[in-house]
């Protein structure tokens, strides 16, 4: 494992701190956490990036065509 040291506003410190203690971990698993889903987040922007690139409509717009036409959605399923 690494060592890193990380200098933070006091205001931060103090928000993490409190944090910590409400959630009864340390800060340093917090901070790795919170890192650790970052890292996930712009991996998955990256993955579906590369899906999005790899995307054909005409592909898309001939499977739409199959599904069948169908009564409007139950009023309680409308967005």
């Amino acid at each position: 494992m690494t060592t890193i040291n990380v200098s933070l506003p006091e205001s931060l410190h103090e928000t993490v701190r409190k944090l910590v203690e409400k959630e009864g971990i340390s800060i340093n698993q917090f901070i790795m956490l919170a890192l650790a889903e970052k890292v996930s987040a712009l991996a998955t922007e990256d993955y579906l990036l590369e899906r999005a690139n790899r995307s054909d409509k005409a592909k898309f717009l001939a499977a739409m065509s199959k599904v069948a036409d169908v009564e409007p959605p139950d009023e309680r399923d409308r967005l």
